[in-house]
């Protein structure tokens, strides 16, 4: 018996709040679930800074992970004895379901941006080097690490299984959804999956849904679409994303400066090199990031513990809500008048903006082409989802967009001596001027 159909004497299950249990019987799988990599998945939060808006949000990239897995794994066995689908494959898209997170940093989406990574050449560079999951993935066949990378890259041949892992209804964004809703206690990301599952066939190219689960599919499209503007751009979570974002990046620049650090982020030192290698990539985790953070509240640099104390200690910057970008005329001011009242504006006077397009129709040549969801129609022909649903149709290809200007209501309160100043700040901040 080849590794690939190795099963475990006994079947493993995790108790999972969302999916009831998560079943595991391919030894492969358990394997790779035992691999210090995948297990550091645990302390790294999923939603990164939203336990600070939703005190619930502490499950993790492990969480998820496991929940995508289950997904495909159930996925799988609808599929089976059905046409376009190779029972060969099973393995390799339950391999790429629980992988499809493994290089996620700390505070994920917030690091990246800071430090210019992506997380899924990470995962690459993890399933690919030197690690445990490498060796556990080359048991298979000295070729399997390539196909599983190639299936989170999305450039694998087989666009079906890529299609399982990233589309606009796949397994992990079913996962997600229903998990965060979950845990932050909102309503908003239920929707049926159990119908949805039911209701997939598969093709040569994608998964496709029946005709008669259309009305699944709205549903799930439109527990995206309040999810993602009523949990993940909550205004609060992206005042946290603003200061976690300002402390990394004060922390850079004194590095850079030759600063003494009280507490010196030695394992920091090569993100803020930029030249990171995989073993100290694999080292972080939140743990390591929250330590110092919490030991920069006691620094010498004023603006440093000022926003490490923020962060530690949920501190956060109001905001205002604008229609665009301020004009250059009236930032020009605003930055003039923080830097009269002591306030560096490159840290306390921050823009940031958050957009989502719920669901696209296909357009080639665009820079991000989405593939649609099609539904298979009763004569056996394909039609693109927004041509048969009138809720989707409204809103396809419509993106929404919001911009909120943060800043340190408190400092601008305590600056007694800058009466003039301020009131000049919060006129401008809230229109009046």
């Amino acid at each position: 018996m080849g590794f690939t159909a190795e099963k475990l004497e006994e079947e493993k299950v995790f108790k999972d709040p969302v999916h009831r249990y998560i079943h595991v019987r391919d030894k492969l799988i358990w394997d790779l679930i035992g691999t210090k990599e995948f297990q550091r998945l645990r302390r790294i939060r999923q939603l990164g800074t939203s336990y600070l808006t939703f005190h619930g949000a502490e499950h993790s990239r492990f969480n998820h992970s496991l929940g995508v897995y289950e997904i495909v794994r159930r996925i799988a066995e609808v599929f089976k004895n059905r046409p376009h689908w190779r029972e060969e494959d099973r393995l390799l898209c339950l391999t790429a379901a629980l992988l499809h997170d493994i290089g996620h940093g700390p505070f994920s989406h917030s690091f990246e941006k800071v430090f210019h990574l992506d997380h899924e050449v990470w995962s690459r560079r993890i399933i690919l080097g030197d690690t445990e999951v490498n060796q556990v993935l080359k048991a298979v066949d000295s070729s399997f690490p390539q196909r599983v990378a190639d299936v989170i890259e999305k450039t694998d041949e087989n666009k079906l299984i890529v299609s399982l892992i990233s589309s606009q209804v796949d397994a992990d964004r079913m996962d997600y959804l229903l998990r965060d809703a979950y845990y932050t206690g909102v309503s908003y990301g239920q929707f049926d999956m159990e119908r949805i599952l039911r209701v997939m066939r598969p093709t040569d190219d994608q998964v496709v849904i029946k005709h008669s689960g259309m009305h699944a599919v709205e549903h799930y499209i439109m527990s995206r679409y309040q999810m993602y503007w009523q949990v993940y751009f909550h205004p609060v979570t992206r005042s946290a994303e603003v200061i976690l974002t300002k402390v990394l990046l004060r922390a850079k620049e004194l590095y850079e400066k030759g600063y003494p650090f009280q507490h010196p982020p030695l394992l920091l030192q090569s993100l803020f090199r930029e030249k990171v290698t995989l073993d100290e990539y694999l080292q972080l985790d939140e743990s390591i990031v929250l330590y110092y953070f919490h030991m920069w509240q006691h620094e010498e640099d004023e603006i440093l513990k000022d926003l490490a104390n923020r962060f530690m200690n949920r501190r956060l910057f109001q905001y205002v809500e604008i229609n665009t970008e301020l004009q250059m005329k009236q930032w020009m001011e605003l930055s003039r008048l923080f830097e009269q009242i002591g306030l560096a504006p490159e840290y306390y006077l921050v823009v940031d903006s958050s957009s989502d397009l719920p669901y696209d129709f296909y357009r080639p040549g665009e820079e991000e082409e989405r593939l649609p969801i099609h539904l298979l129609m009763p004569g056996g022909e394909l039609q693109e989802l927004s041509r048969q649903s009138d809720i989707v149709e409204s809103i396809s290809g419509k993106k929404r967009t919001d911009h909120k200007l943060y800043f340190p209501k408190d400092l601008l309160d305590n600056a007694r001596e800058h009466e003039r100043e301020k009131k000049r700040i919060l006129d401008i901040l809230y229109g009046k001027g």
